[in-house]
């Protein structure tokens, strides 16, 4: 494992260890901590030159996004928050310290007629020769639980056969972002579509060994970049496809698999208030299908009304919650 190597290289690595002690996921937390190791390296810095000015210069040096360079100085700002803790020091430099202005990022939204129209278009290129048919059909599936479950592109991907449960329709997902499991029902379309990908695969391959419910070729899981390519030649082919767009201090993104995520939390939402029914008392339940963190973070998507809404929009993407 990489070694810190500033003048606070023992105190960071003990800060480190005591975060993956709590459950931070070590991407989280080693990044941002070695970019501020490296620059009190660069700079060879003393305890003593750690005072608020220095911390400004930092953040004007760092010639990164404002959104990394806020990463940098919100862990370091932690880090000294466990100092105090610890009794190794007794203010935090940072307390004052300001973020960089962010750049809002609005993602796309299909509509619930964009997201049949996508996947009418993928299932009508699955190859039906014997060569190609499964892994066409693995492939749509794939593409199918991100619009009808809400699920991150590596979720579908990583299930195994032993996940899926054929008696009651559902599917164990395991090793989520936040390291939450969760056992979700599948949609009617989607379990049919299973049960049928599941017997022609049964029919054709009388040695399978692959593990994987999604099934690549020698025993491999299906890999995210042959999904990226069918959904990105799909958008394109039904007119949605679409450079990201930057006006102002707000960003655009283009369709990317992810969003199809969002769209299914915020149709969901659309529907059950088109029911009569308050929204907010779902959240809970669609948190724990989508495999958020807090069910805050699903309350996010409450901001937003209709894809269309460029208000809401906005207000919505603000919160920064959706990137979950």
């Amino acid at each position: 494992m990489r070694q810190f190597e500033s003048v606070m290289a023992k105190n960071l690595s003990d800060f480190a260890e005591y975060r993956l002690q709590l459950g931070y996921a070590r991407k989280a937390i080693k990044p941002f901590l070695y970019a501020f190791d490296r620059y009190l390296k660069e700079r060879n810095a003393t305890w003593e030159q750690l005072q608020p000015a220095f911390f400004l210069q930092m953040r004007m040096d760092i010639r990164k996004n404002p959104h990394t360079v806020n990463k940098i100085l919100e862990n370091a700002y932690k880090f000294y928050e466990f100092l105090i803790r610890r009794q190794i020091c007794r203010v935090n430099p940072l307390e004052d310290i300001p973020p960089l202005p962010e750049r809002v990022f609005i993602p796309f939204v299909f509509t619930p007629e964009q997201t049949d129209h996508l996947l009418t278009d993928i299932c009508g290129k699955i190859r039906r020769c014997q060569k190609h048919l499964l892994f066409d059909m693995a492939i749509y599936l794939a593409v199918m639980m991100l619009a009808r479950c809400g699920m991150r592109i590596n979720e579908p991907l990583r299930l195994c056969r032993h996940h899926y449960r054929p008696d009651e329709g559902s599917v164990y997902v395991e090793r989520t972002k936040f390291r939450k499991d969760r056992l979700i029902p599948l949609p009617q379309p989607v379990w049919v579509e299973l049960k049928n990908y599941l017997s022609v695969r049964e029919a054709l391959r009388t040695d399978d060994e692959n593990p994987y419910l999604l099934a690549a070729r020698k025993n491999r899981p299906l890999n995210d970049y042959h999904v990226r390519v069918a959904f990105h030649r799909s958008v394109e082919a039904i007119g949605l496809k679409q450079p990201k767009r930057t006006m102002g201090n707000m960003t655009f993104g283009s369709p990317v698999p992810h969003s199809l995520r969002h769209s299914f939390a915020i149709n969901t939402l659309n529907r059950i208030k088109a029911r009569g029914i308050s929204p907010q008392q779902a959240l809970p339940v669609l948190a724990a299908y989508m495999g958020h963190r807090k069910y805050q973070y699903t309350a996010a998507y409450l901001k937003v009304r209709d894809a269309g809404d460029i208000t809401g929009l906005i207000e919505f993407y603000k919160s920064q919650s959706v990137v979950k």
